[in-house]
């Protein structure tokens, strides 16, 4: 029998944390070994049971989630744990040191349980068991059966922000989009994985991408739909005085596409 995957889960929302116990619990291969509320209590805890990986929230009472990391990054007498890291929208700043200190994965909050147990499987597999690696996970868009009504939602969408079918960052941001409805946790890795992922497919630099994508931002701006503008962004920013980021825009078109098909 396979040796369970010890799973530490570290998370201040104890709602949340008590789904994330569940769901860890009903699974066969993970073992539960400890959870906590605030970072000092998951810094003992994962002293204590030396754990395979760790859900750990970004943000945290009395040690955050970058101070539990530099804990971890400074023992070398043990195996360092994988870490997936919970993050909300909005902590960009702190997600990309939490990226330079070595976090395996993030989860974008809400998040879908399976996805979450696919990403926790990916991290602790051997590299010679067999199983979806992860560009194959990155290229996967979306399974039979709904895929088609999410891209016909996501088309529609497409069409009422006013971007133009013709400009190449129509289909990358499509693709982008698709592919985070799927696995919220890209959004972690914008640069890293997700650019790559689409421009291998269409043959070009993932810095080309990311020129692509914004380019479409900026002409869905310039053409002035602000109704529909407002209503899918007007919560979150100014419209009229800001666009949004890359990462932004395929974050709330992902989210909002999400819980309309629900998935996720």
């Amino acid at each position: 029998m396979a040796k369970k995957v010890k799973i530490i889960v570290a998370e201040d929302n104890r709602n949340l944390c008590q789904v994330l116990q569940d769901y860890i619990q009903r699974d066969d291969n993970f073992e539960l070994a400890g959870v906590a509320y605030n970072g000092l209590e998951a810094w003992e805890s994962i002293q204590k049971h030396d754990p395979d990986l760790i859900l750990m929230d970004l943000v945290m009472p009395n040690l955050d989630g970058l101070e539990v990391l530099e804990r971890i990054n400074a023992r070398t007498s043990v195996p360092r744990p994988k870490v997936i890291m919970l993050t909300a929208f909005g902590h960009e700043t702190l997600t990309h040191q939490a990226m330079v200190m070595g976090v395996d994965y993030f989860i974008l909050k809400p998040f879908d349980l399976e996805i979450l147990g696919k990403r926790i499987r990916t991290l602790t597999q051997d590299v010679e068991v067999s199983g979806p690696q992860l560009s194959q996970i990155c290229s996967s868009v979306a399974p039979a059966g709904r895929g088609m009504n999410i891209n016909m939602e996501v088309t529609t969408m497409m069409h009422q922000l006013g971007i133009p079918a013709h400009v190449k960052g129509y289909q990358y941001i499509r693709d982008a989009i698709i592919m985070v409805i799927e696995d919220v946790s890209l959004l972690g890795a914008i640069t890293k994985e997700l650019y790559p992922a689409i421009a291998k497919k269409y043959n070009t630099a993932p810095s080309r991408v990311e020129r692509g994508i914004r380019h479409a931002i900026e002409l869905a701006w310039e053409r002035g739909h602000m109704e529909t503008l407002k209503r899918i962004f007007g919560y979150s920013m100014n419209i009229e005085r800001q666009k949004p980021t890359n990462s932004e825009f395929i974050a709330l078109l992902a989210d909002k596409l999400r819980v309309m098909s629900k998935v996720g």
